[in-house]
């Protein structure tokens, strides 16, 4: 015979006994991420539009600027007279300091409207990256369009079609720690200045302002100065002002420190 449970047993018992089940923890909101790129909007100011006069001092090198060239053109030179002799192993050393010290590139693409938007990338990315961002950025009824990056002066394009550019890292393509390209579209009615550039609304939504350039109206630092003079003293780098110094230090012969001979 089949035994039916009655109200009181022990099944019952424990199924009114359970604990309620804990609530689901309700997974907390995720913060927005920070962009990963940079829109500049266009300069809009004369004083922003127009180069702003340099004076003279900006135009004399200082010590440490002239030991820098020096130093360059010692390198320069030791590398066309090396060339020959270098071997593949020595090529590929020189190839990876290269990318070491450059782990990532800055790109900046400006746009006919002079507004540019600035992205970094891993200096071992192609340049097929730089477009797919691009063209990631533009409006929905843009992005079939085809369009090219190249730099100026001298005029050099980048082309995904070009086996000699499509393989080549943005490093190797001397883009690298940073640089500008500008864009042209296939349908040269979105080229003229005085056309917005066709990005997302929610990329322009976040222009700003482009940063403004140095002050070089600003006396020079004590550093420098204290650095000019070191250098100048030393007597390895002449600067303005050391010749007079030279002769005032200069002690004076017996000779003419004695009067004519009566």
């Amino acid at each position: 015979m089949s035994t039916i449970d009655q109200p009181g047993s022990s099944t019952e018992a424990t199924q009114s006994t359970a604990p309620p089940a804990p609530p689901t923890a309700t997974s907390a909101p995720t913060p927005a991420e920070a962009p990963t790129f940079k829109y500049y909007r266009p300069p809009t100011s004369t004083s922003a539009s127009q180069p702003r006069e340099l004076p003279e001092s900006y135009f004399t090198p200082t010590a440490a600027e002239l030991r820098a060239q020096q130093a360059s053109l010692s390198a320069r030179t030791d590398a066309l007279v090396n060339a020959p002799l270098r071997t593949r192993v020595q090529r590929e050393a020189e190839e990876k300091a290269r990318h070491a010290r450059w782990p990532q590139t800055t790109i900046r693409v400006k746009f006919s409207d002079r507004s540019q938007l600035e992205k970094t990338f891993p200096s071992t990315d192609k340049i097929k990256a730089v477009y797919a961002f691009v063209r990631g950025s533009l409006r929905e009824d843009v992005k079939p369009i085809k369009f090219v990056l190249y730099q100026t002066p001298p005029k050099r394009e980048f082309k995904v079609s070009d086996p000699t550019v499509r393989d080549l890292s943005l490093v190797d393509l001397q883009l690298a720690p940073s640089s500008m390209l500008l864009l042209r579209f296939e349908d040269d009615s979105l080229n003229h200045s005085d056309v917005p550039a066709p990005l997302n609304p929610s990329i322009l939504a976040q222009a700003q302002d482009l940063p403004l350039p140095p002050n070089f109206d600003q006396e020079p630092s004590k550093d420098f100065a204290k650095d000019s003079g070191s250098a100048s003293s030393s007597g390895k780098v002449p600067v303005s002002g050391s010749s007079a110094s030279t002769k005032t230090d200069m002690k004076m012969p017996k000779w003419m420190k004695l009067g004519p001979k009566k």
